[in-house]
């Protein structure tokens, strides 16, 4: 559960950034 929870939250940090560059770049 902890494993799983980490990666979710790294996956969920990823894509909130990923959308963030998106939005500053677009």
């Amino acid at each position: 559960m902890r494993l799983s929870g980490k990666s979710a939250l790294i996956t969920g940090a990823a894509r909130g950034i990923g959308a963030a560059f998106a939005a500053a770049y677009a």
